[in-house]
């Protein structure tokens, strides 16, 4: 350690604002020097970080993806709690700088920094976004031959995948991910390696010096063809309906949103019912108002509610930004877990078989209609996060419903 990292160490808690030790890295990473700015984190890690004694050591309870896989150690969530927010800042910062600036070296150091931090899954999955969404795929190959943690592998080959790069192209990310028995016992193994029809091109985050921007694509689904009556009884014969939700079934649906309610403070519905009989495409909304759904109970009696006809593909593109972002609050889980509860509650919702591959839940999703609604009942906050997604099934006699909603 330089003489200068252990006066900046000394000196953060002190610090009433950081940009001067911004403007510094920066400074130092323009010129080529890399080396300080991973010098300068794994430093501020082993004074701040978790399992040290100062006071920025960050509040118990890494939790949801990630905690359970092969090798999750028992680390606290990054970004949560701590006393010197001054170490949060910078340390940030200077992952954001390593891994947004193109040279050599500077995904290493960005490594450097994560595996000193020992934050756990939450940091991995931040890192691996802001890798893959930066760096050329010829760069990243290092993480995978070199020192790494495995989480993050695991998670940046899915960001990579997502953003559409042949990964089993690319030397040393391909042998990593045919031979790795991480990845062949790890959730995220269950998913392909290339994207399919209905993930189609997903809405990632764009990433920038000082943070990042993601889509919010809720609410009306935009111009897809509004189903509904035209008047009162014009649709047909509403069918009867018997609940079949199970604890299982529900958490298989809510999948995408788990994030919003345990890290937000979000509503969420998730539903199975049997029909009596087919339900006509037309006799889908009055269908829904039948159901005796919570986020439609105060729909007022007569009143206008149409369902929007959508595709899987959209469908899938909503769950996974409400997976990949979270909800008002929280982080959510990134684009790799993103992806892997997206195609969960897909499955969920088109009664796919538990344990079935991508392709047979794509078939399977294919051959339901896919609805969007939502309503301006107390239930919904109408704020930006609401989300309402109905599927009926193949025979029209099995309709399944995931709705959503948080405020800041």
């Amino acid at each position: 350690m330089t003489d200068r990292i252990r006066q900046i160490v000394a000196a953060l808690p002190g610090l009433g604002d950081v940009r001067a030790v911004w403007a510094e890295a920066d400074e130092r990473v323009a010129r080529g020097d890399g080396r300080f700015a991973g010098d300068l984190g794994v430093a501020l890690a082993e004074a701040f970080g978790p399992g040290t004694d100062g006071p920025g050591a960050f509040g118990p309870g890494a939790h949801g993806p990630g905690a359970d896989v092969p090798g999750a150690r028992g680390t606290r969530a990054y970004g949560a709690g701590g006393d010197v927010w001054q170490y949060r800042g910078v340390f940030d910062h200077l992952l954001r700088l390593l891994a947004m600036t193109p040279g050599p070296g500077h995904c290493a150091q960005a490594v450097r920094l994560v595996t000193a931090a020992h934050t756990g899954p939450a940091l991995e999955r931040h890192a691996a976004s802001l890798l893959a969404g930066c760096q050329p795929a010829a760069e990243l190959a290092a993480v995978f031959t070199a020192d790494a943690p495995e989480e993050l592998r695991a998670c940046l080959l899915h960001e990579l995948v997502l953003r559409g790069i042949a990964v089993t192209a690319v030397p040393g990310i391909a042998e990593w991910a045919a031979a790795s028995p991480y990845l062949n016992r790890h959730p995220l193994g269950r998913l392909p390696l290339t994207l399919s029809a209905v993930e189609g091109r997903p809405a990632l985050p764009a990433h920038g010096r000082s943070g990042s921007s993601r889509a919010l694509p809720y609410g009306a689904l935009g111009p897809g063809t509004v189903v509904g009556p035209a008047a009162p009884g014009a649709a047909g014969r509403v069918p009867a309906a018997e609940e079949t939700t199970t604890d299982a079934r529900a958490r298989r649906i809510a999948a995408a949103v788990a994030g919003w309610t345990e890290e937000s403070h979000a509503r969420v519905e998730a539903r199975v019912f049997d029909l009596a009989a087919p339900a006509a495409p037309r006799a889908v909304p009055e269908t829904l108002l039948s159901l005796g759904l919570d986020c439609l109970r105060e729909a007022p009696a007569g009143g206008p509610f149409a369902a929007v006809a959508c595709s899987p593909a959209e469908a899938w593109g909503m769950l996974f930004v409400a997976a990949s972002t979270g909800g008002a609050y929280g982080t959510g889980r990134g684009g790799a877990y993103g992806r892997l509860a997206a195609w969960e509650s897909l499955a969920g919702l088109a009664g796919a078989a538990e344990g079935a591959g991508a392709g047979e839940v794509e078939a399977c999703a294919g051959a339901c209609e896919w609805y969007g609604f939502v309503a301006d009942t107390g239930w919904f906050e109408l704020v930006a996060w609401d989300l309402a997604l109905a599927a009926v099934g193949a025979d029209r006699r099995r309709l399944a419903v995931l709705a959503a909603t948080d405020t800041d």
